[in-house]
């Protein structure tokens, strides 16, 4: 009986080794595959990062340095304010594309670290993803802003997956701790994402959940439960850009930031920059080309996609110049459309006021408001408003709400006005009044504007062409403050405007240094009235003498010129 169980167990024993043997050498047999397969991939991986193309002339045309950012000096100001500093606080760039968002906040950073007080350093990170791309599994699986964790029954958990471990996975949050995180189109994250980040942003660390962990587990190796317990760093600073405007932003996000706006670009910093790119690639250009590009680009990046194309043209034609039919073949073939810019009016008009609006990111655009008052004697007068939207729709949360057109109540407020402040029967006169053009009216901004015009219309006096204005109008005829009064000022200049009236609250010290205009502030519509209306009807045969002497003058100095 003995002789027969060490017979049996030797046979186990003997069964059991070579099992194990057997497994021993598929291991090493499967391990000499998987190193084998592994070569073979990095040697075709390093054929493929040996294979490179020549820069595109889009990353050799990004600015490394702040002068090579065009036109957004007092962003970049500013930028360096909220992040240079010893206490960096949280950012929200607002602005059109293509004027420098990302090169600037990529740029403050490496500024910052050569800053004694500054917290960043030669360490810091800057990462960079976009909320449009940024894509979330409900279930925790993945999600690369937050983080997530990979629960063991999930495919691919690995060894620690095999023994029941939930693996922690960092977000983009944690990557970015010590440094910026810096997230492009800020305003499309999803409201789901945009709730989390709100709170990574007060905690400045990350907690992660998963059913799998369990305090009590002396499986789960202590790094992980110290993550589960103490959450992930996630110290950083949030640098967000958007091209909506800023009441389109989630406010509880607005709260925690200090907000930055960037500029349109005037056509003759695109003009710059279209001139820089050439500089890069060796490449000429006829000088009247330029004007051309400044007219049709908006933005830097259009700019440098047109003389890329244009360059490849001249190129394939064995030229070193590119000429303007090379330009003007580019903006017909890729639907290039012209800048709308209004200049205010050659002579004074009855019942025509130089507006100002702002729309867009921060952008300033001169508003043609017209009017006219036609005395009726049979019947009540009427008022009419074209040009604008009638009814306006606003999404709240979960309803949505329809108001009237907030640019209809300026003007019937200005009715008011004129009744009470001026003593006119505006019932006696069938009154229209028009926005023409498309403007940007989107506010009560434009009510002293439109003030002046109906006034101008029923007293048939001429408005000084001249002047552009900005100002709410109370219906008790006090001029209260608007938003945008800087974006609006450089329009009006842009536009040709001598005089710019603004309220008074809007005052700043620094419009007194401006040179080549004059801003006047004002408390009440008399005082709009005053200064923007002729008097009589020697101050507009004065002002016409004197234009007409300007522009004998600017011909005989250019025919000189010429001679």
């Amino acid at each position: 009986m003995i002789y027969t169980l060490m017979i049996i167990e030797m046979a186990a024993t003997f069964v059991m080794g070579i099992y194990f043997f057997t497994a021993l050498k598929g291991q090493n047999s499967r391990k000499v595959v998987i190193n084998k397969e592994s070569q073979t991939q990095m040697e075709n991986l390093k054929k493929l990062r040996n294979i490179k193309l020549t820069e595109p002339l889009t990353e050799k045309s990004r600015p490394s340095t702040f002068d090579e950012i065009i036109g957004q000096q007092k962003g970049i100001k500013a930028l360096k304010a909220a992040l240079c500093g010893p206490n960096p606080q949280h950012v929200i760039i607002y602005g059109p594309p293509g004027i420098g968002k990302t090169a600037a906040a990529r740029l403050v950073l490496k500024y910052a670290m050569q800053r004694p007080y500054s917290p960043f350093n030669e360490k810091s990170k800057f990462i960079e993803i976009d909320a449009t791309t940024i894509r979330f599994d409900d279930r925790g699986i993945a999600d690369p802003l937050i983080g997530s964790v990979h629960d063991p029954i999930y495919q691919g958990a690995g060894y620690l997956g095999i023994a029941g471990i939930p693996q922690p996975k960092p977000g983009a949050v944690t990557k970015a701790h010590g440094g910026i995180l810096f997230i492009d189109e800020i305003g499309e994250l999803h409201p789901v994402e945009m709730n989390k980040l709100l709170k990574v942003l007060e905690d400045r660390k990350v907690f992660l959940d998963s059913s799998y962990y369990s305090t009590w587990d002396t499986n789960i190796p202590v790094y992980i439960k110290d993550i589960f317990e103490n959450g992930l760093p996630a110290d950083f600073r949030l640098v967000g850009a958007t091209t909506r405007n800023p009441e389109e932003i989630t406010p509880a996000l607005r709260s925690r930031c200090v907000e930055i706006f960037f500029r349109d670009l005037l056509p003759e910093e695109i003009e710059m920059i279209a001139e820089n790119s050439l500089k890069k690639i060796n490449f000429s250009m006829e000088k009247s080309a330029y004007g051309i590009i400044g007219r049709y680009c908006s933005n830097g990046r259009d700019a440098v996609n047109l003389i890329q194309l244009a360059s490849g043209i001249a190129l394939n034609e064995n030229k070193t110049m590119i000429g303007i039919d090379d330009v003007e073949w580019v903006i017909e073939n890729g639907r290039y459309s012209p800048r709308i810019e209004r200049k205010i009016n050659s002579q004074p008009m009855v019942g025509y006021v130089n507006g100002l609006a702002v729309y867009g990111s921060n952008i300033g655009a001169l508003m043609e408001i017209e009017a006219t008052a036609s005395e009726v004697a049979s019947h009540r007068g009427s008022l009419n408003v074209t040009g604008i939207v009638d009814r306006e729709e606003i999404n709240m949360q979960n309803r949505k709400i329809l108001r009237k057109s907030t640019a209809q109540c300026s003007v019937e407020n200005v009715i008011t006005v004129i009744e009470e402040v001026f003593n006119l029967d505006c019932s006696k006169y069938d009154i229209h009044v028009n926005f023409s053009g498309n403007a940007p009216v989107d506010g009560p901004s434009a009510g002293i504007s439109i003030a002046a015009a109906v006034y101008s219309a029923i007293k048939q006096i001429p408005i000084n062409n001249e002047i552009a204005m900005t100002g709410e109008l109370s219906i008790h005829g006090k001029v209260k403050a608007i938003g945008g009064v800087n974006a609006k000022i450089q329009a009006g200049k842009k536009a040709g405007a001598k005089t710019i009236i603004i309220p008074e609250e809007n005052w700043q010290n620094s419009f007194s240094a401006l040179k080549d205009i004059r801003i006047l502030p004002v408390n009440n519509i008399e005082e709009v009235i005053e200064a923007a209306l002729f008097n009589n009807q020697k101050d507009i045969l004065d002002k016409q003498s004197l234009d007409s002497k300007n522009n004998i003058d600017i011909l005989a100095a250019e025919s000189v010129k010429s001679q």
